[in-house]
């Protein structure tokens, strides 16, 4: 993509309105506008990294063995009040009455509309297990959105829902997104900490948030420090093997939110492996056993016949909270810092003096082979000094930038710099692509 061809409105200073690094970042790098309180609209850019985003999660739902839908944005009134939920959810659910006078919710999460679907369709305990996941936007109306898309009040969110036959099923489906969780926020680049946790509103006796240390995160989190270095479980874990011993790997130390922290037990751990900071939830799971299943009616005929309800759990990523999440955890005083897995170009490319026709057909000639290479190329055509060219690269925090100026030809050099170290070396145009490669 041509710079000079793209839609970046990028600003100087922040609005003052932005009151941490991750809503300041994404205002100035053009990847967001406040279309309302806590309602954004996500510009090119935003919109770049929420897909990377959406596709990591995919990638490993799928993985876990969830299959992929999608259900719609507006719900019918009485689904939810055949659950319980209507009258208890409170003033975040924006209620809707269409022409006919029916009563309609924006969904701000979605265990009736899948339990509705699954109790249609699905009769029998040989159906099962099930797990069923979308990617959707949501809205609960918050009563003071801020932050950016860290508390907003709409917002893009991966839900998943499981159902079982009975409690051991229900706890093997817990336990295989509960690992293929930590699988994905390590492919985003990010350390994320399971937390026993409260369910809230959604329900249940098992439940735990996936949480990023942040200076500037909404809640207190206390944990043993020996977490921080755990591996995630790998791309090559076995989701039909038992993963028991590998969920009590990361349960068996001390972890908790505010909410749940216990002050003996963190006391007791070693003074060097107490870590009480600040964190970001950026994702929670929960068991909730029958407790949609039974009021909805969503019945399987077991084994030996008898009609039984069936046992869910939910599983939510904040798909669009991510993208901050992942600012806050990834930034310098230069701008954002993105992980390569889900930067919205692989290489900025920056031509250092547009007027000259041999900066032009060199620029050329490197933005057509790098795309031959397979990399994705934010190309910096634009007649602009070369340090606003750089300040603008820094800011929007592309992995790799590559420069081409007149001192460089001359001497058969282009200049590639890493964004995350800052590293910078002047190689051939056929050795930084290798470089680049290699790096991928």
């Amino acid at each position: 993509m041509r710079l000079s061809r793209f839609f970046l409105p990028v600003l100087k200073e922040a609005p003052a309105e932005a009151a941490i690094v991750s809503h300041q970042l994404m205002l100035r790098a053009g990847m967001i506008r406040q279309a309302g309180a806590g309602i954004y609209s996500w510009l090119p850019l935003g919109f770049r990294v929420l897909k990377k985003i959406e596709q990591v999660v995919r990638e490993e739902m799928d993985r876990a063995g969830a299959i992929e839908m999608l259900m719609p944005t507006l719900q019918q009134a009485e689904l939810w009040t055949e659950s319980g939920r209507y009258d208890d959810y409170g003033p975040e659910m924006l209620r809707i009455r269409d022409r006919h006078d029916r009563d309609m919710l924006y969904g701000p999460t979605n265990e009736e509309l899948i339990t509705e679907i699954f109790r249609a369709h699905v009769k029998s305990y040989k159906s099962l297990p099930l797990n069923l996941y979308h990617q959707q936007w949501k809205f609960r109306d918050e009563i003071r959105p801020r932050f950016g898309v860290m508390r907003g009040r709409e917002f893009y969110m991966k839900d998943a829902y499981s159902f079982d036959l009975d409690e051991a099923g229900a706890r093997v489906s817990y336990n295989k997104m509960f690992c293929a969780y930590l699988n994905c926020f390590d492919r985003l680049g990010l350390t994320a900490i399971p937390m026993k946790a409260d369910p809230g509103p959604i329900g249940g006796d098992m439940s735990h948030e996936f949480i990023i240390l942040a200076e500037t995160g909404e809640s207190e989190v206390f944990l043993d420090k020996a977490l921080l270095d755990l591996p995630a479980p790998g791309l090559d874990l076995d989701f039909d093997g038992d993963l028991e011993p590998m969920v009590a790997r990361y349960t068996d130390y001390y972890a908790a939110t505010d909410e749940k922290h216990d002050e003996a037990a963190f006391g007791a751990l070693p003074d060097n492996r107490q870590v009480a900071a600040r964190g970001i939830e950026v994702g929670h799971i929960f068991y909730f056993g029958t407790k949609y299943s039974e009021p909805m009616g969503a019945m399987v005929q077991d084994g030996d016949g008898q009609q039984v309800p069936i046992h869910g759990g939910s599983y939510g990523i904040g798909v669009s909270r991510l993208v901050g999440g992942i600012i806050e955890a990834s930034h310098d005083e230069k701008g954002i810092v993105w992980p390569a897995s889900v930067s919205p170009y692989d290489v900025g490319l920056l031509n250092l003096r547009a007027s000259d026709k041999a900066c032009i057909a060199a620029c050329e000639d490197a933005y057509q082979r790098l795309q031959n290479a397979g990399f994705d190329v934010l190309y910096d055509d634009r007649d602009e000094r070369p340090g606003s060219k750089f300040a603008t690269m820094d800011l929007i925090g592309l992995p790799w930038q590559l420069a081409i100026g007149p001192r460089g030809l001359k001497n058969g050099v282009v200049e590639l710099k890493c964004r995350s170290t800052g590293d910078t070396e002047e190689v051939s145009l056929e050795a930084a692509i290798s470089r680049l490669k290699g790096a991928g």
